[in-house]
């Protein structure tokens, strides 16, 4: 009898396409799967005999595409850049007309781009789909964005609505507990199509770089707390194991919570206290930044949460700065410990708002940029479960795109600006106390400034404009004409009148 032919296959066995693999085999597709490393494929399939779907190893490109079913759909999962333009380069001499490809790599949005463009004219489908969650997320149910050929997706649609992570129709939280051969039933699934072309990893991009913010406003709570307040990591675990509990509830917090009580193996000291404080990156953030300058978009809390990580790169700089360059005395605390951490706990939650509101912000522009149409309340539902930076709070993102879905800013939200006005006081002690007492806080300090900036009807661009036509004759716009109208002004000779341009 003739071996049934695979629903998909995979190209790509390290950790995240091993995972994803097993994910899809878990929810009754057969997957072929192919690595670069035959002894790879050779021990990942003897060590999963028994999925509900079945995962079968070829040890050729060419056995691999002759297993699947038509139209063929192929993952790649490999190192964004040239290693995923190497797979694609050896598959598509072998590929039919109407084969789908799809890249779940953390690509740069401008290649998948191209790739879909080069692949249309050789009568190929693409699809870039970001792919969050880490490698849990990648077993037993991600946050999948993908982008593309609309026709193509509705092919792979039944694959990616099953194996992406559920949330509760009612209250939109995860759906948890899968496990391998059972995944978790029902729910709604966190994976909507995004939009054309590079849209889905685009999306994952910006998804990204709130990650770097999220994740930098921790740490910069987690440093006042010890730093001004002289808290041990296990008092530190408690505050954020509460805060866990309210309407900072998200993965980031819980995982935060586990690590500082977490004791070293080795010293039996907190682990946290062993880590060394160098941060690295792999790029995402970074390009969410470079394209937000590029756009002229502000979105300066992701930029500092890059910078962040940069400045703690440079260690053995900062230990030389350490010994020579002094800042201020720590401050005896004014009240009590219970309302700094209060105050604390606002001060993440309000940058958080101008966070998301920046990302979110950053989209709206891009989809002008590129031609895409965003749904931004489903982009947010999307990432309530399986993703890096799911939470509660993003419920209240979906609810605020559906009732407006052409909401300028996440701001100017009816419930993000009550709670804006309400915890802002707390924001703004929290960062002069921060400031007085030397501790950084930069991403603190930048959603401030973003958030003063964005509700300010004058900022001082006015003598910035007129600096500028004064060394560059650049021009300028006047508050008694129409927008739209540039003017300047002959400097050497000011009394004559102005040239209008």
């Amino acid at each position: 009898m003739a071996t049934k032919q695979s629903d998909i296959g995979l190209v790509g066995l390290a950790v995240m396409g091993q995972n994803l693999a097993l994910n899809i085999a878990d929810h009754g597709f057969k997957i072929s799967v192919f690595n670069r490393t035959t002894a790879t494929t050779d021990k990942f399939v003897a060590e999963n005999p028994n999925t509900p779907g079945g995962v079968m190893g070829a040890h050729t490109i060419e056995e691999f595409v002759q297993s699947l079913s038509k139209p063929r759909k192929i993952v790649i999962l490999v190192k964004a850049g040239g290693p995923t333009d190497a797979v694609i380069d050896s598959l598509t001499p072998i590929l039919e007309k109407d084969d789908i490809v799809i890249d779940g790599g953390n690509a740069l949005w401008t290649d998948t781009i191209r790739r879909e463009k080069d692949l249309a004219a050789k009568g190929l489908r693409f699809i870039g789909s970001g792919v969050s969650g880490g490698e849990e997320g990648a077993r037993f149910g991600p946050s999948l964005m993908p982008g593309g050929d609309p026709a193509a997706y509705k092919e792979l649609e039944p694959v990616w609505n099953s194996i992406a992570a559920k949330v509760d129709e009612k209250t939109g939280k995860p759906l948890m507990g899968g496990t391998p051969g059972k995944p978790v039933k029902g729910g709604i699934p966190c994976a909507t199509y995004i939009g054309a072309n590079g849209a889905g990893h685009y999306v994952k991009m910006v998804h990204n770089g709130i990650e770097y913010g999220d994740m930098q406003m921790i740490c910069e709570a987690y440093s006042l707390m010890t730093g001004l307040l002289g808290m041990t990591a296990e008092e530190c675990a408690t505050v954020f194991k509460k805060w866990n509990t309210g309407v900072l509830d998200s993965f980031l917090i819980e995982i935060t919570a586990d690590i500082l009580q977490q004791k070293d193996p080795v010293t039996g000291s907190p682990f946290v206290e062993m880590v060394m404080d160098t941060a690295g990156q792999k790029g995402t953030g970074k390009w969410t930044s470079v394209n937000a300058l590029d756009m002229g978009v502000p979105a300066p809390t992701v930029a500092e949460a890059v910078f962040a990580r940069c400045l703690s790169a440079i260690k053995d700089e900062r230990i030389a700065a350490s010994k020579q360059l002094k800042g201020p005395e720590t401050k005896k605390l004014a009240g009590s410990r219970e309302e700094m951490i209060a105050a604390i706990h606002d001060a993440l939650y309000c940058s958080k708002i101008c966070s998301y509101a920046q990302g979110f912000q950053l989209m709206r522009e891009a989809q002008k940029e590129y031609g895409w149409t965003l749904n931004f309340g489903e982009i947010a539902m999307i990432w309530r479960g399986g993703c890096i930076i799911r939470a509660r709070f993003l419920q209240k993102i979906t609810e605020a795109y559906q009732q407006n879905p052409n909401l300028a800013n996440l701001l100017l939200d009816p419930f993000f600006q009550s709670e804006i006005e309400r915890c802002q006081a707390n924001w703004r002690t929290v960062i002069a106390r921060a400031a007085e007492n030397g501790v950084p806080v930069p991403t603190f300090f930048s959603a401030l400034a973003y958030f003063d900036g964005y509700r300010s009807e004058r900022l001082p661009a006015n003598l910035l404009q007129a600096q500028r036509d004064y060394f560059g004759a650049h021009t300028y716009e006047r508050v008694d004409q129409p927008r739209g109208k540039f003017f300047h002004l002959d400097w050497l000779k000011k009394d004559r009148p102005q040239i209008a341009i």
